[in-house]
This record gives structure tokens, sequence and C-alpha cells, in this order.
């Protein structure tokens, strides 16, 4: 009978020992422009990792969580090491602060919901997310890239001038930056031909046969990506109220990591990228407007 027992009490030690899953990390880690992260930091950051984010974005953050099924567009496979939204021109690597305001405001029109974390909870959850993408983010000679830095961006227009910067936009949409390639064209054929002539000097005889449709794209992040019609779609990292204009214009510089949304820094001038964001906003008030309706037939 004793002799039951302790086998019964031995087996049921190993069985709390191997249920308590031990800290992973041991040891800290210099991440991307030598930020040193203690160990503790990436054993709390799992811990967070877990409970908010592992269902979606899989145990290993390959983005096949348990409730991945389904989800447009799929989680993110942090494996791949690749931001969307970062504050750095796509392709260089993010500072922080421009992943804890994806952590903050969530991604629009995804699952991706707001998280009420608190400073070190964001901070050790993504530092912890970092080490899904080691040839990426860990080792002292990773650097960062130049921060597209808000607190120097300087609009030309303000809204005293919006109309004059939707005009630009519209121009500079159609035109210079060629934007329908990817997204759809929001002017008439005669539209296009005056702005061309304007700008180029060249008139268009005719139109594109998808010139008024959204046209599928590859990426990096392992499946094809639809550039958003902005009379309908929402923009996953624009926020709603005063910094619409804001946050249009920072991902017009900077781009869409791994995605076929070029950086407009050093192509196009800064204040044409201002009017670009300008004219992108006017097209998103349509949504959910009944102006939306004939503004749209205008193009069929």
């Amino acid at each position: 009978m004793m002799k039951l027992f302790v086998l019964s009490l031995t087996a049921l030690t190993l069985l709390l020992f191997v249920g308590c899953e031990p800290n992973e990390f041991k040891e800290g880690v210099v991440m991307a422009g030598g930020q040193y992260v203690p160990a503790a930091t990436l054993n709390k950051g799992k811990q967070i990792y877990s409970e908010y984010c592992m269902a979606c974005h899989g145990v290993n953050g390959d983005g096949n969580g348990v409730a991945s099924k389904g989800l447009q567009p799929p989680p993110r496979n942090f494996k791949l090491g690749i931001i969307k939204f970062g504050n750095v021109v796509s392709g260089e690597l993010t500072h922080d602060d421009a992943v804890y305001k994806s952590f903050k405001h969530g991604l629009n029109g995804s699952a991706m919901l707001p998280w009420d974390l608190k400073q070190g909870q964001m901070v050790a959850v993504w530092q912890y997310i970092k080490t899904f993408a080691p040839d990426t983010w860990i080792g002292k000679d990773k650097k960062l890239g130049e921060k597209l830095d808000r607190q120097t961006f300087k609009d030309p227009f303000t809204m005293a001038r919006k109309e004059q910067a939707i005009e630009l936009g519209k121009k500079v949409y159609h035109v210079e930056a060629n934007c329908q390639s990817c997204h759809r064209g929001y002017v008439t054929l005669a539209e296009y031909d005056a702005m061309s002539k304007e700008l180029t000097g060249d008139g268009i005889d005719e139109l594109d046969e998808d010139f008024y449709q959204l046209k599928i794209q590859g990426s990096d992040h392992d499946y094809q990506v639809i550039p958003p019609d902005y009379t309908w779609h929402e923009l996953r990292s624009v926020r709603t109220g005063d910094k619409e204009i804001e946050d249009i214009y920072l991902r017009l510089l900077a781009g869409v990591g791994g995605t076929g949304m070029p950086a407009w820094k050093d192509t196009l001038e800064d204040h044409k990228i201002w009017a670009l964001a300008y004219y992108v906003n006017h097209l998103r008030s349509f949504k959910d407007s009944p102006k939306r309706k004939n503004f749209v037939s205008r193009f069929k």
C-alpha cells in the first residue's frame, strides 16, 4: 500500500513538474539598434503573448493559430520579420513605437483589435515577438532605419487650403504617382486627358480596360494583397479624427512593408505627398455616404 502511495505521489509530482512550463529565456539578448532586453522581460512577454496573441498568431508566431482560419487578412506571420506599418522607409527595421501604436489602436478592417496593455506589457510582448525572427531582430549588428518622426512633419496646406491640396493630389494620384496601376482610377477619360496634358504635355486617347478595377498584388507575406478602393475599404493604420491626414501622409511617405506599396519619400516632392494624402482622405469621405453611388457611377 505504501509502495503504491509513493508511486502515485511520484507520478503526481512529475505531472505537476511537466505541467508547469519553465521560463524559456535564461539570458538577455541585444536587439536591433543596440537595445538590451533582459531575460525577465522576454519571459514576461511570452506570458502576455500566450494570453493575448497566440490564438491568432500561433504558438510559433507563424500566423497559424487556432483562431486564424478564415480570417482576412490572415494574422501576421512574425517569423518573416516584416512590419507592414512602420515609421521608417519600408524594408528597413522599424522603431518600437510604431508597433506600440498598432497595439493601442488596432488595425482597421482586420481581426487585430486595440489592446488595453500598459506600456511595460507592450514593451515585453513586442520584444518577445522579435524572437520569432532572430535573423532580423537579434544582434548588435542589426540597424534600425531612419525614423520618420511625426514631430518634424509640417503640413504645407492645413485645412485652410484643403481644396487646393485635394485638386493637386488628384493630379499626383493619376498622373505622377500612377496609383491606379495598383488601386483604381477615380476620374473620367476627359479629366485624365486634361491632367495629363497639363503635367506632361501628352494627352490620353483611351483608358486601360482595368483602369477602374483593383489589381491583385503579390506580397512577401505568403498571401496576395488587394489594394484598397479608397471610397470603400478601411485603411489599416489610419486613425479617425484629427490624425487622419498625418497617418495617411506617413503611410505614403514610408510605404507598406512586404507589399507593392512603395515609399514615396525622395520620389515625390514632400508637398505632393501631403496633397496625395488630402486626396486619399477626400476619397475616404465617400465611404458609407449616399454620395458614393453618384460619384462612382461616373466611372462606369
